[in-house]
């Protein structure tokens, strides 16, 4: 993780936008990247976001904010608008403290609040599944921009010793105890997905990461914000990440039908989509233990470290025997 941006860095980086300069700034999170939350001088609220170095390209970044400006154009979903700089662009870059070159995106303000395990969130997921559907026939229909580029969420690319995440068999907890089953899972897991196949109408442009963190709820509206992992990954992929954390609660086969409910009101899903949920799900599962460990330091970490691997370890038990949950509880 980078370390975090002195106040000089911050107020250089609010100096590229003319309604920021001289702002005020606060840091709201911090996981790939630094986010502010940013007070103009007009009192006006915006949200910052500067870039972890290394993580994504400059390229990647501005096919994110291609595909933003398409969805908003295209689909009138809430999304987050990024804003132009004084020299015209969204993405803007400029010399931290330590010599490096840092990449920055501002945000209009969200407002809402994040919701939480203990809410019925039954409803939420009905709209998180339509909200999927409709990301994914625009991605299917959208003619992206030459030069787009951004990362594959795959079997390798999640699974392998190198993955982007970390390696999941260096994560906290994965031991003696643990290890044999997590093997099979993982081979299980890339003979499946190999099985599933890569067809045009299973896997595309996805958000990627649509879990609790990262949306907004302000009455009946439902934002999505942070799509810096979006990519190519398999489309039910996006149920998978939206229960990212909380997959041992009891309260996921409720959540899967009405994602699945309100998916299908959009775009259909056949019996080997419906089929290939679970193995997405413990895919995500072992995408979030090698993130775990490899982002120990940082808050979300430590807040599912304790026991993440153990409970990885029991539904991949679950899984290999045929049955992840109780889908009548």
């Amino acid at each position: 993780m980078d370390p975090l941006l002195t106040g000089h860095d911050v107020s250089r980086a609010l100096s590229l936008w003319a309604q920021c300069e001289g702002g005020a700034a606060r840091l709201i999170n911090q996981s790939e990247n630094q986010i502010f939350a940013v007070t103009a001088r007009s009192g006006a609220r915006y949200a910052l976001r500067v870039h972890r170095v290394g993580y994504q390209s400059r390229a990647a970044i501005e096919s994110e904010l291609a595909w933003l400006a398409a969805l908003s154009r295209d689909t009138g979903l809430p999304v987050p608008t990024p804003l132009q700089g004084q020299d015209g662009q969204l993405l803007q870059s400029f010399p931290s403290a330590d010599g490096t070159q840092r990449l920055a995106v501002l945000f209009d303000y969200i407002e809402g609040v994040e919701p939480t395990p203990a809410d019925d969130l039954r409803g939420l997921f009905n709209s998180l599944g339509r909200y999927a559907g409709v990301l994914h026939n625009h991605a299917q229909a959208w003619v992206r921009p030459v030069g787009f580029e951004r990362p594959e969420w795959n079997a390798s690319t999640i699974l392998d010793t190198d993955a982007p995440w970390g390696d999941w068999r260096q994560a906290p907890g994965v031991g003696p105890d643990n290890r044999k089953l997590l093997d099979q899972l993982d081979l299980t897991l890339r003979h499946r997905l190999a099985g599933y196949g890569h067809d045009s109408e299973r896997f595309g442009l996805i958000h990627a990461d649509m879990r609790l963190g990262n949306l907004l709820v302000d009455g009946d509206t439902v934002t999505l914000i942070d799509f810096d992992d979006c990519g190519f990954s398999w489309f039910v992929y996006d149920f998978a990440a939206a229960i990212s954390f909380h997959e041992t609660e009891a309260n996921m086969p409720a959540l899967k039908a009405a994602w699945i409910t309100g998916y299908q009101t959009v775009r259909p899903l056949d019996a080997a989509d419906i089929a290939a949920i679970d193995t997405m799900i413990m895919l995500r599962r072992m995408a979030l233990l090698a993130w775990v460990g490899s982002h120990a330091e940082t808050g979300l970490a430590q807040t599912h470290m304790p026991g993440f691997a153990a409970g990885t370890a029991m539904l991949a038990e679950r899984y290999l025997s045929g049955a992840l949950w109780d889908e009548a509880g």
